[in-house]
């Protein structure tokens, strides 16, 4: 017998249980909806056998790790599928992915819409083939005698990366279908319920542009139709939310060929971002923020002192200036280090705050660029914190103070990452594990919940990542709170301790917004274009109802704009309906709609654009309805 600790009750099962029976033991309900299980910490299939006392946690399709497992196997079902459909196809990779999954395919066609729907038609067969998925593992002499026979030459490359290392390679296999996996996987095609394909895009062989581009097909799927029907309204609605195309339509900001991955912001465009960043002044001058400037390019050695030009070099733009090699900045940090070691500190000086609204270019590949959510040059509103050991808890939560106040003035919610050690990194173990639990005790402290990301810190700290959750409840990476030890270090930065002696400050970089761009981006596409009066480029639009009362409209919009409000006048010729849709559908927060008698009363008639009528009222009257949502940041 062995003893099975399940969310902290202890169960007795004969040795070489199943985790799928121990499941079955508990309730058909959790046996059902079972997708993957963790066993000691370690995920793995349900099929599994259970051979020594051990913790067990069944993973359904509510937790990440459960969808991992889901849309993996509806990954190779669609192989498998396009695998029957087109007997040539060679497979590269085929991950699950955040939402849904995808395979990279090398075919001899191209695939098209129709395509598509061959493909899904043959994996609901699959499906109800109901194959059970089977893992054994191969030597890699052998495993790439099996590739080789099935002419996979992408699995090939994959398999002599293993050679050498004495390691089995883990395989799945399907009915006719065999893949190179590590899994976990569902217990069978019957498993998967609800499936779409969504889109097929190019992608090259392992990102690079130098080898062949191939197809990769997207798809989702779901437990139930009635979630899968629910994804795709979503994604409907998410398209005419597309930032890219409420951009274009709002005259926000374009992206031209002559500069790829370059955002150029139009006039209305430069009145949402210029507001955005004095919201920012205005917050960070509350919080005891100093702002500085940095130098855009700065040279080799820096980089090289920070670590950046051997970890981070390949993303980076560079130059050569007088002979000797330059870098535009992929990030702020050096140059902050460099302006706190202009002067000496006392302990007395810190918390030293210190906030900067960097122009940064990174060298992104083509096929990443995605509007203003994947650009190549970007405002980061950056701030690096200097302190003392014992300040850091207290900053790291007047961080997460100010993240609370921004994001929630957005109506945004958030979920809290902490990523930790990466592979390459710098400094000592131990000097992570303090800072990560550092980070792990402020957080808890405040009564906020996360989730590890183990392995994914930044080369030089652990960190906090803040998911916001738009109104789709689709959900962005913006803000970041990183601990860091090895910068100070790499940099000699010091201040004079009480004790009279010279020590090393602890550092913290942070942004609240991640970048001015990608924040406009996901704004957009969180209120759909209709910005709150606050924000919006123009925030009333006068329309007068003939053109008697052009002048009186010209007038209104004067006054208001003397008050300091955003106006435009409609004074064309057109009827009073059309002007009316057509500023609705420039998202204007407010229409003024004047005719004779407002002429006669000097009044205005104020209509929102979610199509309220307000009625008639005196111009100051208005003035002091918008000012008070101005103010307040009201969102309507």
């Amino acid at each position: 017998m062995i003893q099975v600790t399940l969310k902290g009750d202890v169960k007795e099962f004969e040795a070489g249980v199943s985790a799928a029976d121990v499941a079955k033991s508990i309730g058909a309900g959790l046996y059902k909806a079972a997708c993957a299980c963790r066993i000691d910490g370690e995920d793995a299939d349900l099929r599994t056998p259970l051979t020594k006392d051990c913790t067990l946690e069944i993973l359904t399709f509510d937790s990440a790790e459960g969808k991992h497992a889901y849309w993996h196997t509806t990954a190779h079902i669609m192989a498998q599928a396009i695998g029957r459909l087109y007997p040539e196809a060679k497979f590269a990779i085929g991950p699950a992915i955040e939402n849904g999954f995808y395979y990279d395919v090398d075919l001899n066609e191209t695939l098209t819409p129709e395509d598509m729907e061959k493909i899904e038609a043959e994996m609901k067969k699959i499906i109800k083939e109901n194959l059970p998925l089977e893992r054994f593992e191969l030597s890699p002499e052998d495993a790439e005698k099996l590739m080789a026979e099935r002419k996979q030459d992408y699995k090939l490359e994959l398999i002599a990366e293993h050679a050498g290392k004495g390691e089995k390679i883990s395989f799945y296999q399907q009915g006719e279908y065999i893949d190179l996996c590590a899994g976990p996987h569902l217990m069978s095609t019957g498993c998967v319920k609800a499936v779409k394909l969504t889109n097929c895009t190019g992608a090259y062989w392992r990102a690079d542009a130098n080898n062949k581009m191939l197809q990769r097909v997207y798809g989702i799927s779901f437990p139930k139709a009635s979630d899968l029907e629910a994804y795709l309204t979503m994604l409907e609605e998410a398209k005419k939310r597309d930032h890219r195309k409420l951009g274009r339509e709002l005259e926000l900001f374009t992206i031209m060929d002559e500069g790829p991955g370059f955002p150029f912001f139009l006039p209305k465009g430069m009145v949402l971002k210029n507001l955005l960043i004095d919201y920012w002044r205005e917050i960070h001058r509350k919080a005891g923020y100093l702002e500085i400037s940095t130098p855009m390019i700065l040279n080799r050695s820096l980089w090289e002192r920070s670590g950046h030009w051997d970890h981070y070099k390949q993303n980076m733009y560079t130059t050569v200036i007088d002979g000797e090699d330059f870098a535009i900045k992929p990030m702020n940090c050096p140059g902050g280090m460099l302006v706190y070691k202009n002067e000496p500190h006392s302990y007395r000086d810190l918390p030293l705050r210190m906030a900067e609204l960097g122009l940064v270019h990174r060298h992104e590949m083509s096929g990443a660029l995605h509007g203003l959510f994947r650009v190549r040059c970007f405002t980061q509103d950056d701030a690096h914190i200097f302190m003392t050991p014992d300040q850091m808890k207290d900053e790291i939560k007047n961080v997460v103070k100010l993240f609370d106040e921004i994001y929630s003035t957005f109506g945004l919610t958030y979920q809290i990452e902490l990523s930790t050690m990466p592979e390459d990194h710098m400094g000592e173990e131990a000097v992570w594990h303090f800072a990560e639990s550092t980070l792990q005790a402020a957080i808890t402290e405040m009564g906020k919940d996360f989730v590890i990301n183990a392995g994914d810190g930044a080369f030089y700290g652990p960190k906090l990542d803040f998911h916001l959750a738009d109104s789709l409840g689709r959900t962005w990476q913006c803000g970041t709170i990183q601990l860091d030890f090895q910068m100070p270090e790499r940099f000699e930065l010091e201040y004079v301790g009480e004790d009279g002696q010279k020590h090393r400050p602890v550092m913290i970089h942070r942004a609240l917004l991640g970048s001015i761009e990608r924040f406009i981006g996901v704004i957009t596409e969180h209120f759909a274009g209709a910005f709150p009066a606050w924000l919006s480029p123009v925030q009333v639009k006068v329309l007068p109802v003939t053109d008697r009362a052009a002048d009186y409209a010209a007038a209104v919009s004067a006054k208001l704009g003397g008050m300091g409000f955003r106006v435009e006048v409609d004074s064309r010729s057109e009827k009073i309906g059309k002007k009316i849709r057509e500023a609705t559908l420039e998202k204007i927060p407010y229409m003024l709609v004047v005719g004779d008698r407002d002429m006669e009363n000097s009044t205005v008639t104020p209509r929102h654009r979610t199509g309220e009528d307000l009625g008639a009222m005196s111009l100051d009257a208005f003035a002091a309805l918008l000012q008070q949502e101005v103010d307040t940041k009201a969102i309507r």
